[in-house]
C-alpha cells in the first residue's frame, strides 16, 4: 500500500520569502503574463488608466469621510485592478499549496486588504491631481505614466502596469514614487504567513482583521 505523503510544509523547509523577495528584480511581471505578442494597444491600456485617474481624482476631491472614500477606492480596485492575478502573486509558492476555498477567501479578502491599504496612500493625494503622461509597450505588458500633484510637494511619478491577460484590460502592478505593489505585497503576506507557520486560514484572519 502507498503512504500518502503529507501535504503540510513545515516552516524550516519553505525559503523564507523575504530573501527570495529580493532576489527579484523591481520590474517583475513575467511570471504572470504571457510571453509572446499580446492584443492590447497602448491606446487601450492609456484609455484604462484615464479611467482610472479620473475615478482617483474624483474620489480625493469628493470631500467624504475616509470609510466613504475606501469604499470607493475599493470599488475602484475591484472594477479595474487584476485582482486574482495580483492576490496569487502575493500568496507567492504557498499559491500552490492552497486550496480552491482558501483562494477564494484569500483573494476576497485580499481585495479589502488591498483597497484599504492604497486608498489610504491615494487620500494623502486629497487637493491634488493626477495626470496621466503617455503609455509603452514592455514586454508582454504595457506601462501606462502617471504624475501626481501634491499641494506643496513636488510632483512624482505612479506607473500603472496594463494587461489583458485576465481576458479583459486590467491594471495588475502599480508604482508609486518607484514603491513596487506587487513585490510589496509578496513580501508581506509572506512574512504574514512566516509568523503563522505558514498557516493559511491564519494568515487569512490576520489580513481580514487588519483591513
Amino acid at each position: 500500500m502507498m503512504t500518502r505523503m503529507p501535504t503540510h510544509t513545515s516552516k524550516s523547509d519553505r525559503p523564507n520569502r523575504r530573501r527570495v523577495v529580493g532576489l527579484i528584480g523591481a520590474g517583475i511581471a513575467a511570471p504572470l503574463l504571457p510571453a509572446p505578442a499580446f492584443a492590447m494597444s497602448e491606446a487601450k491600456a492609456q484609455s484604462l488608466v484615464d479611467s482610472v485617474v479620473a475615478d482617483i481624482n474624483s474620489v480625493i476631491n469628493s470631500g467624504k469621510s475616509e470609510s466613504a472614500m475606501l469604499r470607493d477606492f475599493e470599488r475602484i480596485f475591484a472594477r479595474y485592478a487584476d485582482v486574482p492575478t495580483i492576490a496569487r502573486y502575493a500568496l507567492g509558492v504557498d499559491a500552490r499549496r492552497a486550496s480552491p476555498a482558501q483562494l477564494r477567501a484569500f483573494t476576497d479578502v485580499f481585495q479589502r486588504y488591498i483597497s484599504v491599504k492604497y486608498g489610504r496612500r491615494f487620500r494623502e493625494f486629497i487637493g491634488g491631481r493626477i495626470e496621466v503622461q503617455g503609455a509603452r509597450a514592455v514586454k508582454s505588458f504595457i506601462e501606462v505614466k502617471t504624475v501626481a500633484h501634491l499641494r506643496g510637494e513636488a510632483p512624482f511619478d505612479v506607473t500603472f502596469l496594463v494587461s489583458d491577460r485576465s481576458g479583459s484590460d486590467r491594471f495588475f502592478n502599480l508604482f508609486i514614487e518607484g514603491v513596487n505593489m506587487l513585490l510589496t505585497e509578496r513580501t508581506e503576506i509572506g512574512a504574514m504567513l512566516d509568523r503563522r507557520g505558514g498557516d493559511i486560514d491564519k494568515m487569512i484572519a490576520d489580513l481580514r482583521a487588519a483591513s
